[in-house]
């Protein structure tokens, strides 16, 4: 018998394979050993989910909406049109930017894993990495965006584009009626990050002024 000290649990002597359970690994190391506070990284977590990557792609999203020289360099090249308003990085590459109009609406999803472009939409949303999203967006993508709200009248086209490591979309939503003259700070503000996904319009008002 082994006069070694017994534990009631196993000490993991590395990290797992897949990214997501090494994060979660990485988290509770620091946690555990107190060199980093939890509140620390929900803050960040919340920063890079709704502030840094959202409002990237809020600018990109502005100019093709005031700069139609800008838009149809978006549309036809859009990893050098984004590239140039200095939004690169991993996951940032193989841009594909798909345009809202009055009869086409335009929906994001990663069937196999979550591919997402970081650098213009920051950390995705649960829900867009969750199974029922990522079957029920190919499957049954009317009755998706209805239950976020977005419902579309039965003559409106919606096409799924599947993302993959080697080619990522965003929507170029369509611009919210009443904002002809409106600056491209005042028209970032109508951007939000799910409407860049496809799952919501642009916003009709600004959110700072409601």
């Amino acid at each position: 018998m082994s006069n070694k000290p017994q534990h009631d649990h196993d000490h993991p002597t590395e990290l797992p394979s897949d990214p997501a359970l090494r994060v979660t690994a990485l988290q509770s190391l620091l946690v555990d050993k107190g060199l980093v506070h939890p509140g620390t990284l929900d803050a960040l977590v919340e920063l890079y989910e709704h502030e840094i990557g959202p409002h990237n792609g809020a600018k990109v999203v502005a100019k093709a909406w005031t700069d139609p020289e800008f838009k149809q360099w978006l549309l036809s090249d859009a990893t050098g049109a984004i590239a140039s308003l200095g939004f690169t990085g991993r996951h940032g590459e193989h841009m594909h930017v798909v345009e809202n109009t009055d009869q086409v609406h335009n929906l994001i999803v990663c069937t196999l894993c979550s591919c997402y472009p970081l650098p213009t939409l920051g950390l995705p949303p649960v829900w867009y990495k969750s199974p029922p999203y990522r079957a029920r967006a190919v499957s049954d993508p009317r009755s998706v965006l209805a239950e976020f709200g977005t419902d579309l009248p039965e003559h409106v086209e919606i096409r799924v584009w599947d993302s993959t490591a080697e080619l990522r979309y965003l929507v170029l939503p369509k611009r919210p009626s009443g904002t002809e003259g409106m600056s491209a700070a005042r028209l970032e503000r109508r951007v939000s990050r799910n409407s860049m996904i496809g799952v919501e319009h642009a916003r009709e008002s600004d959110p700072e002024q409601d």
